[in-house]
Order: C-alpha cells, then structure tokens, then sequence
C-alpha cells in the first residue's frame, strides 16, 4: 500500500514523521509524494496556535476533497489535545495520540479491519517513561534529526504543549550513541538533536544535558548539531564542556520571545533579560565564532509600546544571526487566551515588520563579521540560481560555486563577501 505524510510545526515532528515512515516502509508500505494519490494520509499536526490548528484542518479538508478514498491518519499535538467530538477532527479516520506512534502498524491494521472510525489517545501521566523512535533514513537531507527528549514543564502562559507532550521524558545515553553512530554508518555528516525543551534532557532520570551531547559528539566522526534550546542548563561548565569536541556545532537557537522583563514575566518565561544576556556573553566568552539566533513573539497581551520598543533594541543588541518573528496568535486553552489588554492583529502586523528591521540590522553586522573568513562547509544542495549552498558549524548559508561531486561533503569555503541573509563562498583548494 502507498502512503504520504505531511508534517507541520517543529523538528521534533519532522523526526517523528520520519519515524511513522520508516515503520511502516518496514512492513511494506510505500512512501509516495504529498501530490500523489494513496492508501494512506498521515498528517503530523502542530498545536503551538491556533493558526497552527486551522492550517492543519484545511489541510484535512483538502485531503478529503482531493483524494477521497484515502484513509486519514492525524497525529501529532492537535490530535492529542481535541476532544473526541471535536468537529476539527471529523475527515480523519484515525486519531492516534503523542503516546502511541509506536502503534502505528497495528492501529492501521486494526482499522483496516473493522474500517470504522477509530480514536487512540491516551493522555499523558507524571512518570511516563520516553518513547524510543528509531530512524534510519532522512530521505535525501544531508543532515539528520535525532529526538532525545519530549515533554515539557515550563506551562508558558500562552503554549499548550506540556498537555499535548506530557512532563519532560529522555531517552538514556545508548540510545543516543547507538542512533548517532547508525547515521554515520548511513553517511548522513551532520546530527541535530532535537526535542521539546531539548535543554532539560535528563531532568527526569539524573542525567544531564551535558552529558547527552558528550556522548553525542563520541559516537561518531559526525558534526553535532543542536535544536531550539530553551535558555536554562546553559551555565559556563556546560557550554565548556561542547567546546571540548571539534565536531560540536557553536550554533544556539536560544529562545527569546520577548526582550522586555514585564512581557516575560506575563509570558511565565523563567529568566529576565539579564540572565540571557549573561548566557549569550557566556556563549561567546567559551566559543570562538559562535551565532546565537531566536524567536521573537510581537503583539503578546498587554504588550504596550514601550514594552515592544524595549524588546526590539534588545533584539538589535544582541546581535542574533538569525530572529524568527512571528505576532501572538491565540491559543485556547491558555492564561494568555484569558488574559486582558489584547493587541489588535493590525497593530501586530506593525510591530512585526518593525521587529524585522531591528533583526536585520543585527544579522547584517553579524555577517560582516564572517567575511574573509575559512569555515567547514556542508554542502548540501544545488539551488535555484545555479549555486550550491551549505552551512558552517554557526550555521551560516553559504552560496558557491561547486558541482554535483560536493554533494554531503565538508570541505574549506572561505566567505568572501555578504549577499542579503547569506555569504558568498570560494572553494579553498588544497
């Protein structure tokens, strides 16, 4: 039988839906393309907004209507976190829950079977233990993602994932050896770890974040790379102890959302700006060319104009390679949802294109201080205007002249001048 996966939101359900694939590809099923006809349509649902929810039911609706002899699989966050009578759930013929992706094969079988709707939820409990998802092929990326924690603790005022994750769970450390030495094996050049707040890996079992990405970087001759960090577990003798390994990646996606205290503190993020600031001076204190990039929320409830002024000098302060910006959105469910003073959409809108031009500022003088510079490029594919491009260890995007042969290979770049939100690059023949 043939099947098709869409995946929305983070790098965590990119891991997953790779996952779900590689189970079934095992019993003989057939990944086929998003545009092509099926037996089977999973769609890996996000939950972080409520825009998320509403991209993920148009897409069942056009599922439906495109293709409408298709069985209808959704998982993800919204599948875990909707009711069972729930009209946005009503084109799916299976809901299967975060806790029960490794049934995926039986669920189907099951359904297959009776061929009446079915529901697979199971809500998420205090000491549950970390589900093991196995991958053994990204298709064709160059790098591959590698899931070591879910869940998380935090209960943000305005997120909803801690109810469709459960608590913080992590895998043990052979999992993690075992994974990243299999994508060496397979010739993937570059890991990511990822999870849901990846930095509180090993709260749950007396094991630390630190000792997670030691043992990654020790697998295997493979680049380290890591995913969104929440800005916690990254105290100086952590970050020392990355710099120990070459193949460590000194790029830190360090989640921001807002530069003002009064904004965090409604936000119950758990650290002021001063206590990011020290992490970010910490990161380039301990590393020699490091990026720090972000998100940024605009527009959060009673968020004023002073207090949005506030968090965009912060942002242009800072000095971020790369700021995701994206308005408030929403979520029932929420503190925030409840909360008085909300920003008008148009006001948002503002704020966010203001907020673009204090990032851009930030990732301009970032970039001019690549130029010249001789860094490990991986080469990962050839784009549209006839150039490859790849990543340094900062994740900076490189734009060269190359040819097919480079393809999943490092090789020596030296970054000769600066062209919008990437560098241009000259091969350094040895």
């Amino acid at each position: 039988m043939k099947v098709k996966i869409f995946t929305l939101g983070c790098k965590v359900n990119q891991f997953e839906s790779v996952a779900m694939i590689n189970m079934l590809e095992q019993v003989g099923y057939t990944a086929v393309s998003e545009n092509e006809s099926s037996d089977v349509t999973i769609v890996n649902s996000c939950a972080v907004t409520a825009a998320s929810e509403q991209k993920a039911v148009k897409l069942l609706n056009r599922i439906r209507r495109e293709d409408p002899d298709t069985v209808i699989l959704l998982t993800g966050c919204m599948a875990q976190t909707e009711n069972e009578d729930s009209v946005k759930l009503k084109e799916a013929d299976i809901v299967l829950g975060n806790k029960r992706r490794n049934d995926i094969v039986p669920v189907l079988n099951d359904y297959f079977e009776s061929r009446n709707k079915l529901r697979s939820v199971e809500q998420f409990e205090k000491h549950d233990d970390y589900e093991d998802l196995a991958v053994y092929d990204f298709s064709e990326r160059t790098r591959a993602f590698l899931k070591i924690e879910d869940g998380c603790d935090r209960f943000c005022s305005y997120c909803i994932i801690p109810y469709a994750r459960g608590r913080v769970r992590s895998s043990d450390l052979e999992y993690i050896k075992k994974e990243v030495q299999g994508f060496a094996a397979n010739g993937y050049k570059e890991v990511v770890l990822v999870g849901i707040n990846l930095s509180c890996f090993g709260k749950d079992n007396g094991l630390s974040f630190a000792d997670a990405v030691k043992t990654a970087c020790e697998a295997a001759d493979v680049r380290i790379r890591l995913g969104s960090l929440e800005p916690e577990s990254m105290d100086i003798d952590t970050l020392r102890t990355f710099a120990r390994y070459e193949n460590f990646c000194p790029q830190f996606h360090l989640s921001l959302q807002s530069g003002c205290d009064s904004t965090l503190k409604r936000m119950n993020r758990h650290y002021t700006t001063a206590e990011y600031e020290k992490i970010v001076n910490d990161i380039r204190t301990v590393f020699e060319n490091p990026s720090v990039t972000t998100d940024v929320m605009v527009g959060f409830a009673g968020e004023t104009e002073e207090e949005f002024r506030i968090s965009a000098e912060f942002v242009e302060k800072t000095g971020f390679s790369r700021t995701h910006i994206f308005p408030y959105s929403r979520r029932p469910g929420t503190a925030a949802d409840r909360a008085g003073g909300q920003v008008p959409n148009d006001v948002k809108k503002k704020r966010a294109a203001a907020m673009a031009q204090y990032a851009e500022r930030a990732r301009d003088a970032f970039l001019q201080t690549q130029k010249g510079r001789t860094e490990k490029v991986l080469i990962e594919t050839r784009n549209k205007n006839g150039m490859y491009e790849g990543y340094t260890p900062n994740y900076t995007l490189v734009y060269l002249k190359a040819d097919e042969s480079f393809v999943n290979k490092i090789v020596d770049v030296r970054l000769t001048e600066v062209s919008g939100d990437h560098m241009i690059g000259e091969l350094e023949m040895n």
